[in-house]
């Protein structure tokens, strides 16, 4: 009896002990919860071992893929910067690194990544042809510059898969120097993750992010405590934006066009010259920097038989009639062109890449409905990246990938507005660099095809009085903005960018 009596106190104890311990816990529990919200963010990453064959050499890699996040002031993270590293293994602190982002403003590196520069590219049509639908090819790229460097591709804020944080405006970010100061930032963020302070140093962009690169330089080099490049790799280049201005007033811009003008009437049939598209080009940069020019800047003074004289010419060179550049006034915007050259075909050609053409809803307007250059290749892109990241890189995540078009509201003031900006050219950051930094080289690479940024454009920002000659490297490509898509092309940029890179 006594032991059955011990054994219902042993219970009753047992459950006030039972029912004490929960009322301690649940407290506890709280509190745990508390804790693991208040506990800071952590980057989301994924590393993943590979081996490739690139310009012959076989290379063992490790990719990194995921945030990096910036700090403020107060030490808390205000964004999240997604890239990609891939790093040779072995650790070698002297092996160069380059860094790559593409333009926009509001582009993703995907460009670069997987049509370009990547160890895996996607295969899109090389001549010109719309990509079509998925499936599309994922193949190994023996063009990537592993052999030569490591690389790391960036994504700005609001581009590819980074973001600002929860109550965090993007527009902070969103603004050349705004744009340039965190990209800055995340490179110096990398450098000391990965020991790389002491390693050789290149930046490269394409089209605004050869922009970026212009202000990035001024953010590392411009600083007291600067971080010093060995190059800078300009691909598809739009420096100053004055002169390169499609604007009623600035006669400058239509002459900066009418290389690439003659370069696609040549390709389309509308023109023709023995020489190619070197050759019509070369031509057409002596005759539009020379009697083009001098007869625009006469405006209403300039005289019958000398308009006569250049009209002709310009139909020349141009493939557009004579009856339609005198309507003119022997002034004609790109998207005008675009539009006239393949009238008579109901085509028209691209803005991004002027070999391709497309159809409009009708033949009547003055400019086409859309850039065929562009629809042409969208598709493939979007979708190589989303499946390459998550499928192969193992990133996961539930955002979805921005190739293009994900900020507004840019900030084109230099300087945040603090400067004079009514003439938005950033080509002086790179002559001052190249003045105040002795081992500074530049590589410049221009599709002959590319209205976006017009290789005559590149060519007039970089040849300013300031500028030393001999430290510029000019390289051309028979395709287009992105002269990656044309096989060729693809394979030469990566001859002359690796060749620039050991020149050093």
């Amino acid at each position: 009896m006594k032991t059955g009596f011990k054994r219902l106190a042993a219970c009753a104890a047992g459950l006030m002990l039972s029912t004490g311990a929960l009322a301690q816990a649940a407290p506890a529990a709280e509190k745990k919860e508390a804790a693991s919200a208040a506990a800071p963010a952590v980057p989301n990453r994924s590393v993943t071992k590979h081996v490739g064959t690139f310009n012959g050499q076989k290379i063992s890699y490790t990719a990194i893929t995921g945030e990096t996040f910036l700090p403020g002031a107060d030490g808390k993270p205000r964004a999240a910067i997604f890239a990609t590293s891939y790093i040779k293994d072995g650790k070698d602190p002297n092996r160069p690194v380059t860094f790559l982002f593409n333009g926009g403003p509001g582009s993703g590196s995907v460009w670069l990544h997987m049509g370009a520069f990547g160890p895996v590219r996607v295969a899109i049509p090389s001549d010109a042809r719309d990509d079509g639908a998925p499936p599309y090819p994922l193949v190994a790229n023996p063009d990537s510059l592993l052999d030569v460097t490591d690389i790391v591709f960036i994504d700005p804020v609001g581009t590819g898969f980074s973001y600002a944080m929860p109550g965090v405006d993007p527009q902070e970010f969103w603004g050349v120097t705004q744009d340039a100061k965190s990209v800055a930032q995340f490179i110096r963020l990398w450098l000391h993750e990965n020991g790389r302070w002491n390693s050789p140093k290149y930046l490269g962009g394409e089209s605004y992010g050869t922009t970026r690169s212009a202000a990035v330089l001024n953010q590392l080099e411009g600083q007291y405590n600067d971080v010093a490049l060995n190059g800078v790799i300009l691909i598809s280049t739009v420096l100053d934006f004055g002169a390169g201005a499609d604007t009623q007033g600035n006669e400058i811009g239509y002459a900066l066009n009418i290389p690439s003008m003659a370069a696609t009437a040549l390709y389309h049939g509308k023109a023709s010259h023995p020489g190619g598209a070197a050759g019509i080009s070369a031509d057409a940069r002596a005759w539009a920097a020379g009697p083009y020019l001098a007869a625009l800047l006469k405006g209403n003074a300039l005289g019958a038989d000398e308009r006569a004289i250049v009209r002709k010419d310009l139909s020349r060179f141009t493939g557009l009639s004579e009856a339609f550049l005198d309507r003119a006034d022997l002034r004609v915007t790109p998207a005008r062109f675009y539009k006239e050259l393949l009238r008579d075909r109901g085509l028209t050609v691209g803005r991004l890449d002027s070999r391709y053409t497309g159809k409009d809803f009708d033949s009547a307007g003055s400019e086409p409905d859309n850039d065929p250059s562009f629809y042409g290749i969208d598709g493939g892109y979007t979708a190589a990246i989303n499946h390459y990241a998550r499928a192969t890189l193992g990133y996961k995540t539930d955002r979805s990938y921005v190739t293009i078009g994900g900020v507004r509201n840019w900030d084109w003031r230099l300087n945040e507005g603090r400067d004079s900006d009514t003439y938005m050219n950033v080509a002086p950051y790179i002559s001052r660099a190249l003045r105040e930094n002795s081992g500074l080289k530049i590589f410049v690479g221009q599709g002959y095809y590319d209205f976006a940024t017009p290789f005559f454009a590149a060519e007039y920002a970089l040849t300013r009085a300031d500028f030393d000659r001999s430290r510029i490297k000019f390289e051309y490509y028979d395709s287009g903005h992105m002269m990656y898509v044309r096989d060729e092309d693809r394979a030469k940029l990566s001859r002359d960018v690796r060749a620039f890179i050991k020149s050093r």
